[in-house]
């Protein structure tokens, strides 16, 4: 599961940090949520992820239910990586699908639940952003490719195959005879004078 590099921190510190109080703990309240937030780490995997500092769309609905607050709705973004096969630079665009609850303080799901399976309301509050990493990390390709039919990189010189002339390749020798065929000058076609040849 993907993480973002600061999970640990304090939940104020986090960017997706969504004030609950106007819900007020009746069921059926509901706060719409159309924003741009950022973080300043990526999320995402190793090889593709949400930049630092790109906005990230909020379009949800958070919403006051029994037992917590529920979570709904869309979060999009810009993505950033690099193919697998050539290593060129990529771009896209991610939209996940968002549904949490987060657990009231003293409600049955907050004693029945440890606290890495649900989050909670904490301070009047709810935290996304390790629902937002896990759903990104979930929804990214962990190969990214810039074409689906990349060819790669030539592995004797490095170039990125897509782009190089039709044909591409270098005369190579068996590298169970190169050092023989180091050791031996260039043959000559033409026979040789003591007719040997």
């Amino acid at each position: 599961m993907a993480k973002h590099p600061d999970a640990g921190r304090r939940q104020r510190s986090s960017p997706f940090v969504v004030n609950v109080a106007r819900l007020g703990r009746r069921p059926g309240s509901m706060i719409s949520l159309r924003e741009q937030r950022s973080s300043p780490a990526p999320i995402g995997l190793d090889l593709v992820a949400i930049p630092p500092h790109a906005a990230v769309d909020l379009d949800l609905r958070v919403e006051s239910v029994s037992e917590g607050v529920l979570v709904s709705g869309v979060v999009s973004a810009p993505t950033a990586g690099e193919c697998v096969r050539c290593l060129q630079p990529l771009t896209g665009d991610i939209e996940i699908e968002l549904t949490e609850l987060f657990a009231y303080p003293d409600s049955t799901t907050d004693a029945t639940t440890d606290d890495d399976e649900i989050g909670r309301v904490t301070d009047d509050a709810v935290d996304l952003e390790q629902a937002i990493v896990d759903a990104v990390g979930l929804a990214l390709p962990l190969s990214p490719l810039c074409e689906p039919d990349c060819p790669g990189l030539c592995p004797d010189c490095g170039v990125p195959l897509a782009g190089a002339e039709p044909g591409h390749q270098h005369d190579k020798i068996d590298p169970r005879w190169a050092k023989l065929a180091g050791m031996v000058g260039p043959q000559s076609s033409e026979p040789s004078d003591d007719g040997s040849g």
